[in-house]
């Protein structure tokens, strides 16, 4: 019995509370239906990450050496060697998004634009509160509400953070249906909110829809080549969807590729929570953080909406502005509501999914753009 007693006595108090993290992510994932296809994962990965000696990960072992543990491993194969697991998951959300309505209305991808302030406001935060410049760009890109490409951004910059900003990342993208309300409320009147869109949209034509990835990965090359990875993946996954050639791919993509990439992701990402790095006051300050880039985001979209209204003679709803961010479709679906909430006839759903799904390429595309200043300014 002395094994277990040495691993009872072995049990630190950050791993205690990394059990109850790991509790606290699993109970939000199967009671609150919260983000459970990689939080559920995420949560029992901390669990036996956090176990002393846990065969879980890579320990060393007396009269044998360095054991490699399959958590370790996988994220070496799926995340450190070649940032796979995030690039292959964007092929699925590639493959599950209809860019018709932004095409059929090609401005709102202004929005998208708009939305992304928060990324570079929070990274200058971060800098202000001590993080190095390296750690503040990973925590800014929280703000694109986007968590594979949170991931892969943070991987590639080196940062010491990735299990917070993961965690942070998915829980706020969960939560959007009651981040972005309070938000949109403190820069909005009820008076905003009730101003209805006529939809109108314009036929897009099967050659526009499979022209469309293909010229954005182009575009995205020149204009952010760091980008080429993040977007490429993302437009492929489009492309599957949209020659209609290769329907049983694209359904294969949106459903068993995203479910069982997202699984691993998410217990591979728990390698990095191991206690000691986990529990610690940065931590705390990324959960802020990474909440103050949800807020300037969802606030930059709008009041960018408000400030075209002046220049317009067509008014547009503030609130569509809020939807510029990556979190597709829950976005579209609280501008919906909100909506109706200020005037059960304003109908904005497809005006938010248009702005929704520019949102998707604008925050791949500030990945890229930090990924590709970062390096240069360190």
């Amino acid at each position: 019995m002395d094994f277990l007693l040495d691993g009872l006595l072995a049990t630190t108090w950050k791993q205690l509370v990394m059990f109850g993290v790991g509790g606290l992510l699993i109970y939000l994932a199967i009671a609150k239906k919260l983000e459970p296809s990689l939080l559920l994962p995420m949560g029992f990965g901390a669990i036996l990450v956090n176990l002393p000696f846990s065969g879980a990960v890579t320990q060393m072992m007396v009269g044998i050496g360095e054991v490699p543990g399959i958590l370790d491993w996988l994220f070496h194969l799926g995340i450190e060697a070649a940032e796979a697991m995030p690039l292959l998951l964007f092929i699925g959300i590639g493959a599950m998004i209809d860019f018709g309505p932004l095409l059929a209305n090609p401005k709102l991808i202004l929005f998208g634009a708009a939305a992304q302030w928060g990324i570079f406001a929070t990274i200058s935060l971060a800098t202000l509160m001590g993080f190095s410049l390296v750690d503040a760009a990973s925590i800014g890109i929280i703000g694109a509400a986007d968590g594979p490409t949170s991931i892969l951004v943070s991987q590639v910059l080196g940062s010491t953070y990735i299990g917070p900003i993961a965690i942070a990342a998915y829980s706020y993208m969960a939560l959007v249906p009651i981040i972005q309300p309070f938000a949109i409320r403190l820069v909005t009147t009820k008076k905003e909110r009730m101003i209805k869109m006529p939809y109108n949209p314009r036929s897009v034509s099967k050659r526009s829809k499979i022209l469309f990835p293909i010229i954005v990965t182009v575009v995205a090359g020149y204009v952010a080549p760091a980008s080429v990875s993040l977007v490429g993946m993302l437009m492929f996954g489009n492309l599957i969807r949209e020659c209609t050639v290769l329907d049983t791919l694209s359904t294969a993509a949106q459903t068993v590729l995203v479910n069982l990439i997202t699984l691993l992701l998410g217990i591979t990402i728990a390698s990095t929570m191991k206690a000691d790095a986990f529990v610690t006051v940065q931590t705390v300050m990324i959960m802020a953080l990474g909440l103050l880039a949800f807020v300037f985001d969802t606030i930059a979209g709008v009041v960018f909406a408000k400030i075209l209204n002046l220049f317009v003679k067509q008014k547009v709803n503030p609130m569509v502005g809020a939807a510029g961010i990556s979190a597709f479709p829950m976005s579209a679906r609280v501008i919906q509501r909100m909506g109706q909430q200020a005037d059960p006839q304003n109908h904005l759903l497809m005006h938010a999914v248009g702005a929704n799904v520019a949102g998707q390429i604008a925050s791949v595309i500030a990945g890229g753009v930090i990924l590709g200043l970062v390096p240069g300014l360190l």
